[in-house]
């Protein structure tokens, strides 16, 4: 039986409201009249983030809310271009299919020792970071960047995956000869658990860091299972606190949680 001749678009419309974004696309595609109901504002403000105004109205890019981008418009621009939130610290995107907040700690929002030395760390622009500043490391002996985010913003039920989000100079010094120690825990509650990884993978070691295809690669730190957002406050941690040997050549653009596997 034809459901859109029986249904009104509004119940249709309403019908899929219940399911995801990939879905709805899905729907477009039964009928002239399920694409109208599929791709109508009604649907989509159901996919977006409840928050949404707010955290766009606060951005770098608030015009989003007062051009005449349908909500479907606006869906698929967050998941393709993160804006730049908390005076350019944090950007926000949601993932695709399943409308979920992401979020990336640039490096000038996270907690690096000796950060403000030139002498052990620059701040240079790359016109391929979404930042107007990253990271990179000249040289430290003790190596340590902690990256922190309130669970409160992320989204509720959701398992997320932190990801060390950086490239290596072309003079990089003891990435390779030494691993880092990777974790993810909440603050005052470390459960002391961590990896360590070779960021920049000796001869014939299998690397675990990926191409982001942004000009970017990335590492997965840990994730953390969100569960009503009020646990507190989260820390991503790497850091090689080795003494002996010094290490060089990093450059990190943030930390970036976003749902594992999309769920």
């Amino acid at each position: 039986m034809d459901m859109s001749v029986v249904l009104p678009e509004e119940c249709i419309s309403k019908t899929i409201s219940f399911t995801c974004a990939r879905d709805a696309c899905r729907f477009s595609a039964v009928s002239p009249v399920f694409k109208s109901a599929a791709d109508s504002d009604a649907v989509w403000e159901k996919f977006l983030p409840s928050d949404h105004r707010e955290i766009i109205s606060c951005s770098a890019s608030p015009s989003l809310l007062t051009t005449n981008l349908s909500k479907k418009d606006l869906y698929l621009h967050l998941c393709h271009n993160p804006i730049i939130i908390n005076n350019g610290t944090m950007s926000f995107s949601i993932e695709k299919e399943s409308g979920k907040k992401c979020f990336m700690v640039g490096a000038r929002g996270l907690s690096i020792i000796w950060g403000d030395t030139s002498s052990y760390w620059n701040w240079p622009s790359l016109p391929e970071s979404r930042f107007s500043e990253v990271a990179e490391l000249n040289y430290v002996w003790w190596f340590d960047v902690k990256g922190k985010i309130d669970t409160k913003i992320l989204s509720p039920k959701t398992t997320y995956a932190a990801y060390l989000v950086f490239k290596l100079a072309e003079s990089t010094y003891g990435f390779r000869t030494r691993p880092v120690k990777l974790g993810v825990y909440l603050e005052g509650i470390d459960n002391g658990e961590r990896c360590n990884v070779y960021l920049d993978p000796p001869r014939n070691t299998p690397t675990l860091s990926q191409n982001r295809g942004d000009g970017w690669m990335e590492i997965e730190m840990g994730e953390f299972f969100n569960e009503n957002g009020d646990e507190g406050t989260l820390i991503c941690s790497l850091f090689d606190f080795d003494g002996m040997s010094t290490k060089r050549g990093i450059i990190i653009e943030g930390i970036e949680l976003r749902p594992k596997n999309g769920k």
